[in-house]
């Protein structure tokens, strides 16, 4: 049996490395800088119209129409996958592997990335159609196939198996597993000699809650899942954001110096020391790129599945929350996780080793304490986790029903609630490194998809603003 496991572990971290690889993470890249280029670098000659048009709608009142989500509501849902632990442990674990540097590489990912979002939010609301309920449905399963062609439907078939599989790993056997950790590390911080066997009893209770919470609102529809998100997400990003910027203000000293690391590590990693000494340029590149694309989904295909729902008039009037969506979720959230962690000096510790949870926890304990950085880091993770699972239940059972119907849904969301049980106990090292594998499988035929269709976002694009100043 050890043999076994073996075997799978090391087939797991091999393929994972194949998959994120150079090729990978060029093709990711390269479709954002492809589209941004095409798109005139839309995100940037517009980000005061893009966050006007966003931020400046967030409290406005919109009566959506039935099977529809308020523009809102579609974001808070896509967002609700998005801001998860790729936040909190993912930036960390790239400062950990690249130092400093990678996060400035995280910045030009996600800049990058917000063309890349916007176009398949674009096709995505472009393409949708109504199933059999009356909801609005779409994604990139419904752009290959009504915007390809019908004799790509393979290739939406491949996006949603892997869709599916990453569902289950990336969207509920990690987050729930997650989130009964993060509350077990509290326990243990109260009492760091707890029964093993009561704090396995603790996951399964967290578990069974976690299953009926998503049983309550998965089975309500669409409407439901975004009423929730649409109360939860604000509240879980400014809980954390105002205890990250607790942080970074206690050290406020040092934050000029780490932007400073933050850019000479970018191109000159060992130039720092320490345990970055010999750390390659390409190694910070990598770990930037790598994490920010795990961090904000752009490319990935799966918020698109919940933009598809938005009540709008135009494709381009949702495309503009994807800009905004990768701007809050990497050069906000991402970022002030960065600064607290840099400014705390907990880092170099962590260099050329694997960090995660723990470095982030160690941060925030030098401003609020080691238990109440604990406390912190629990509840903002479980928010995080709990949201991204809900999230990921949608987009899995949006995969199911394009493959099989409304009962192929109804029959992936029973599965996906037994896993929710069945993952806050058990080791995940091998479902971590899959889950990984599977979203960037699950990438490549949605951007190809989006290349491909490339005019087709351009001509919305052109066709929406040449209506409002005669320009993109």
């Amino acid at each position: 049996m050890k043999e076994l496991m073996h075997t799978l572990t090391d087939f797991s971290v091999r393929l994972d490395t194949a998959v994120w690889g150079i090729p990978m993470l060029i093709l990711l890249l390269g479709t954002g800088i492809f589209m941004s280029w095409r798109l005139g670098f839309l995100q940037f000659r517009r980000f005061g119209s893009i966050m006007r048009h966003t931020v400046g709608r967030l409290f406005s009142k919109h009566e959506n129409r039935e099977g529809t989500l308020s523009p809102i509501q579609a974001l808070t849902t896509a967002l609700a996958g998005t801001v998860g632990t790729g936040n909190i442990a993912g930036v960390a674990g790239a400062i950990a592997i690249g130092g400093p540097g990678a996060i400035f590489w995280m910045w030009i990912a996600a800049l990058f990335g917000m063309c890349t979002k916007y176009a398949e939010i674009i096709l995505a609301v472009r393409y949708r159609k109504q199933n059999v309920k009356g909801d609005f449905v779409g994604g990139p399963m419904y752009y290959i196939k009504n915007g390809l062609g019908k004799k790509w439907q393979w290739l939406a078939a491949v996006f949603c198996i892997f869709g599916m599989c990453a569902a289950i790993g990336t969207g509920c056997l990690t987050q729930i597993n997650t989130i009964a950790t993060s509350i077990g590390s509290v326990f243990q911080s109260f009492n760091p000699e707890i029964d093993r066997e009561l704090l396995n009893l603790i996951y399964v209770v967290i578990g069974v809650i976690g299953a009926i919470l998503t049983i309550l609102v998965l089975f309500g529809g669409l409407q439901r899942i975004g009423s929730v998100t649409e109360k939860l997400v604000p509240v879980m990003a400014v809980v954390y954001i105002v205890a990250a910027l607790a942080v970074v203000v206690s050290h406020g000293n040092r934050v000029g110096t780490v932007l400073g690391e933050i850019v000479c590590g970018a191109f000159a990693p060992s130039a720092l020391g320490g345990g970055l000494a010999g750390t390659a340029i390409q190694q910070a590149m990598r770990a930037g790129f790598g994490r920010g694309i795990f961090s904000n989904e752009a490319g990935l295909g799966t918020a698109p599945i919940a933009h598809a729902a938005a009540d709008v008039d135009h494709p381009v009037q949702q495309g503009m929350y994807g800009v905004f969506e990768v701007f809050a979720d990497t050069i906000i959230i991402c970022t002030l996780t960065a600064l607290a962690i840099l400014c705390s000096g907990c880092a170099p510790q962590f260099y050329g080793s694997s960090a995660g949870t723990d470095l982030t926890i160690m941060a925030f304990s030098t401003t609020f304490g080691g238990r109440a950085a604990s406390i912190i880091i629990a509840i903002c993770i479980t928010m995080f986790a709990f949201s991204t699972l809900l999230s990921w239940s949608l987009y899995g059972g949006r995969c199911m029903e394009f493959l099989f119907g409304s009962r192929g849904m109804l029959a992936y969301q029973a599965i996906y609630v037994v896993f929710v049980v069945v993952g806050a106990r058990t080791r995940l090292d091998i479902v971590w490194n899959l889950a990984d594998s599977m979203n960037a499988l699950m990438a490549i035929p949605n951007l190809i998809a989006i290349l491909a269709l490339s005019p087709v976002v351009v001509h919305l694009t052109r066709e929406y603003f040449s209506s409002k100043s005669g320009k993109i």
